[in-house]
């Protein structure tokens, strides 16, 4: 349990036959920790969006006030970076923001984190990826290749530049999966280890003796225990914010691919 790591470990729950599907090979059904935290946010999505639609009322509460701040956010975002067509986008950027929040909120809660997963970070960074990609030749057809041929630049530099860019929007899935996973990892591990210097140095106080001057220190411990918890639910809130950012502005890019170009 001292293992900062163990934290992070899939366990399986509940054990179900292994199922052989033909071109797949066999598929492991069992309930992991990982698939309840994931069920559990989304039925506290549902719920929450429940709660607030269930009952609209001119003067709203604090439930649907907060209800219609997040909705209103995630709408102004939408408009803001992508434009008059941004509404369009705005179903897929608002569950991708209330899933990762959820997730990322419960996980300090619960005794895992569905986000401090690299492949729960990575499905989401390829369904991102692939709408943009949809979303371009949808939309642009063939012209979707002028996002690498940058107008702006002088023609002899046009190849150099474009191949820059091209390698960036390749690397675009990768970087939204480790921002995401790094960021939510490291900051379980930093909690968990300051936390066990707490106990640590707790039970070493309580021998006695020269015991007694690790309370100073467990004390500072604690301390750093209470500023990082409260600095991870900020960080929960941002990188939830973040990831719906960079889909407006990858999705911007391809909408907007005239006007940008």
């Amino acid at each position: 349990m001292a293992d900062p790591i163990h934290q992070f470990q899939i366990v399986k729950v509940v054990d179900l036959p292994d199922v052989t599907i033909p071109g797949v090979g066999v598929v492991d059904l069992a309930i992991t920790n990982s698939h309840i935290a994931m069920t559990l946010a989304f039925a506290v999505i549902v719920g929450f969006l429940a709660m607030v639609t269930s009952r609209p009322q001119v003067v709203p509460g604090r439930l649907q006030a907060a209800g219609e701040s997040m909705f209103g956010m995630i709408d102004g975002l939408t408009d803001s970076i992508i434009g008059h067509e941004g509404r369009k986008y705005f179903p897929f950027v608002f569950t991708l923001f209330t899933l990762i929040l959820a997730m990322n909120i419960l996980g300090m809660f619960l005794t895992f984190t569905a986000t401090s997963q690299l492949a729960v970070t990575v499905t989401f960074a390829i369904i991102t990826f692939g709408l943009v990609l949809v979303v371009g030749f949808a939309k642009n057809g063939l012209g979707f290749f002028k996002l690498f041929w940058p107008m702006g630049a002088p023609l002899l530099l046009r190849p150099i530049v474009g191949a820059i860019e091209f390698v960036s929007f390749l690397l675009r899935p990768v970087t939204l999966a480790l921002r995401l996973f790094g960021n939510m990892l490291g900051g379980h591990v930093a909690l968990k280890i300051f936390a066990g210097f707490v106990v640590s140095l707790g039970a070493l106080a309580v021998g006695g003796g020269m015991g007694l001057l690790a309370l100073p220190v467990a004390a500072l411990s604690m301390g750093m225990v209470i500023a990082l918890t409260a600095l991870e639910f900020l960080v929960a809130f941002l990188q939830a914010f973040v990831f719906a950012v960079l889909a407006c502005i990858y999705l911007n890019d391809v909408v907007n691919l005239d006007h940008a170009h």
